[in-house]
């Protein structure tokens, strides 16, 4: 256990100072160290040996980097991309699925693949990393509104790819008969009953949060919101159960997760603004306090109200720090995980398979998002889109665990199962390695540009 945490203390910073000193971004740091010390100094695997267990970490640490991510969104941005986000985050996928349905044969040609396994596949490798996309962001001044569509895409990106991977391709698969009407029943059911258990679970949290000023319970309340929303949606049918429903209902715990961190994140922001007022006024009530000579006494208690006001705002601030370093640590544990589980000879194997693939998924993406500009160019409800922003948009698709976790959802009788695996972690790879190469280079590229926009989005706000 000491040699874990070493290890896991170890890469951690060797990939935090490769960040700092030679700006390259920590998911590409981690991967390659984690890399380097499965295959070259470590024998004994520290998490897991198999994918099987790798899918059941990536569960119990999804959702701190989900809550994580989402502590970064504010609802007023949500509000003005609403229209933006759902069609990154929900038309794209569906858009890219119905591509991929119709081009498959192309790539496996070889393999006859039924259109649910077709669906199967694509939905894996659509599921994108909002981890990896948030670190690149944080080292460079980027438009803010380019920020939220490329960050939010990433987040409920992974909540669709999920819902159209288990709902429709595993249904399919197991001899469902898909329909406009099924589709549509299920998504709204799913996305609707997810969001309001989300909402619901995160005013549960908040009334927790009044029971204390301690940060560290802070924080675990936080958590516990996070994790009792995506436990909750993922086992719904079994609180259906408990109330006799008798019923098979299963709601998106990533979506729920969601919408429950974004509740709190919201009342806690409104938390803070309202302190930073309080502290405003209390100050201009000192000054006058002080300029008109009146009490001490009055002086110490304008003095206590600032004090009192500026230890709550900054205990919200610091429990999001909090949660942002634990986040972080959960990271570098899945990107050593992973790195256990990589089998190079079945890579090999499948290398054409594994390149095809990757080279699909990134022209339909770079297609979808050619098109959402096209859309937001004509249009004054969403932000405009330049050539700028396609390109980072397109290479914002990097791939994460959760690809691997839908991997371990499929029957072990299915019959390219081994194919589907190298594919999938193949592309994971390829995606981060190259993807994030790309975003480096394109967001240096037009580093000045990007100030520009900025400045000039600040000269007309």
């Amino acid at each position: 256990m000491i040699l874990t945490l070493l290890c896991v203390a170890g890469i951690l910073y060797l990939a935090l100072q490769l960040e700092d000193k030679l700006k390259i971004p920590s998911p590409l740091g981690l991967i390659g160290l984690a890399f380097g010390l499965d295959h070259f100094m470590i024998s004994t695997p520290l998490f897991t040996a198999d994918p099987a267990s790798f899918a059941v970490l990536v569960v119990l640490l999804l959702p701190v980097l989900l809550i994580s991510d989402s502590l970064e969104l504010k609802l007023s941005d949500l509000k003005e991309h609403g229209l933006s986000l759902f069609y990154l985050a929900v038309v794209a996928v569906a858009l890219s699925v119905m591509t991929a349905i119709f081009t498959a044969d192309l790539i496996f040609a070889e393999y006859h693949l039924s259109v649910a396994a077709v669906i199967v596949l694509f939905a894996m490798v659509l599921a994108t990393d909002p981890v990896s996309v948030v670190s690149i962001f944080s080292k460079f001044d980027l438009p803010h509104h380019l920020k939220i569509l490329a960050e939010g895409e990433s987040l409920f990106n992974d909540a669709t790819a999920l819902i159209v991977f288990v709902f429709v391709g595993l249904y399919a698969l197991n001899g469902g008969a898909i329909t406009a009407v099924y589709v549509a029943q299920v998504s709204l059911t799913v996305v609707l009953g997810s969001a309001a258990l989300g909402v619901i679970t995160g005013y549960l949290g908040l009334m927790a949060l009044k029971t204390t000023e301690n940060r560290t319970a802070e924080m675990m309340v936080i958590l516990i919101t996070g994790y009792g929303a995506f436990e909750l949606a993922e086992h719904f049918y079994s609180l259906l159960n408990v109330f006799g429903a008798h019923s098979h209902m299963h709601l998106s715990g990533i979506l729920a997760c969601i919408f429950a961190t974004i509740t709190v994140h919201h009342v806690m922001m409104q938390a803070i603004a309202a302190d930073e007022q309080q502290i405003e006024a209390a100050e201009l009530s000192l000054q006058e306090d002080i300029s008109e000579q009146r009490s001490k006494g009055i002086v110490h208690a304008a003095l206590r109200r600032i004090r009192a006001t500026v230890e709550e705002r900054d205990r919200h601030v610091r429990t999001k720090e909090d949660i942002q370093l634990l986040a972080l640590v959960a990271n570098t544990i899945l990107f050593i995980a992973m790195a256990e589980i990589i089998n190079l000879d079945l890579l090999w194997q499948y290398k054409g398979e594994i390149f095809a693939m990757f080279i699909a998924t990134t022209v339909i993406r770079a297609l979808m998002m050619g098109k959402f500009a096209i859309i937001t160019n004509q249009t004054t409800k969403m932000t405009n889109v330049n050539f700028r922003w396609w390109g980072v948009l397109t290479f914002a698709g990097i791939k994460g665990g959760l690809s691997i976790v839908m991997l371990m959802m499929i029957p072990v009788s299915f019959e390219h199962l081994e194919m589907f695996k190298a594919v999938v972690i193949g592309v994971i790879l390829l995606s981060t390695f190259i993807y994030s190469a790309c975003l480096l280079l394109l967001i240096a590229g037009n580093r000045e540009a990007f100030i520009r926009e900025m400045e000039d989005k600040g000269a007309h706000s």
